[in-house]
C-alpha cells in the first residue's frame, strides 16, 4: 500500500455529516444551543515548526512524512478541500457541579482518517485558535503540556492503547 501525503488523504467528516452544528462559524465566546459542533476554521500562526512526529501513527494512518504544505495543515494554516474544521460542543461536570454547556475551547477537529484497519480517526489540531467554547483564553497551547502528551501517547500506542495518539507537535 503506497503512503500519501495529508495534503492528499481522504479525509472523512462523519460527526459534521451526521450530527446537528452550528454553522455560523463565529469565533466568539457564546452560548451554543441545539447542536453537537461549531464549524470553525483554525487561527493561523506564523513561522511554525515540526517538533516532533509519531513514525508508528503515521504508519498505520499510512501517512508518509509531512511536506512543507502537510506541516501547513497540521499548524493550522491550511484547511484542504475535504476538510471541514469543527469545535466539539458538550456539557458535564467540573469542579463537582454542573457546568452547563462545555467544549473544545482550544481544539479543532479538521476530519476524520481511516486507518489500515479501517478504524475511524479524528485529525484534531489542540491549540488552534479560539473557538466559541474558549470562554476567556486565547485557544492556544503551551509546549511542555503538549510534549508530556504526546510522550504519553506514544507509550500507549505501543502498548496497544490506542484512545488518544498525538502524531505530531508544532510550534509557532
Amino acid at each position: 500500500m503506497t503512503k500519501t501525503t495529508l495534503e492528499h488523504a481522504k479525509i472523512y467528516n462523519t460527526f459534521v455529516d451526521d450530527l446537528p452544528g452550528d454553522h455560523s462559524k463565529q469565533r466568539a465566546t457564546r452560548q451554543v444551543t441545539k447542536a453537537c459542533y461549531s464549524l470553525i476554521e483554525p487561527e493561523a500562526v506564523s513561522h511554525p515548526q515540526l517538533l516532533a512526529w509519531s513514525e508508528d501513527m503515521a504508519e498505520q494512518l499510512n501517512l508518509q512524512r509531512p511536506t512543507p504544505t502537510d506541516g501547513q495543515i497540521l499548524a493550522g494554516n491550511k484547511v484542504t478541500g475535504g476538510m471541514r474544521p469543527y469545535a466539539a460542543c458538550y456539557g458535564g461536570h467540573q469542579f463537582g457541579g454542573w457546568a452547563g454547556q462545555l467544549g473544545d475551547g482550544r481544539a479543532i477537529v479538521l476530519g476524520e482518517l481511516k486507518d489500515i484497519h479501517n478504524q475511524t480517526w479524528e485529525l484534531q489540531l489542540k491549540g488552534a485558535g479560539r473557538t466559541p467554547y474558549s470562554r476567556h483564553a486565547d485557544g492556544r497551547a503551551v509546549v511542555r503540556s503538549s510534549i508530556r502528551e504526546f510522550l504519553a501517547s506514544e507509550l500507549r500506542l505501543n502498548k496497544s492503547m490506542t484512545w488518544l495518539t498525538p502524531s505530531t507537535i508544532t510550534t509557532a
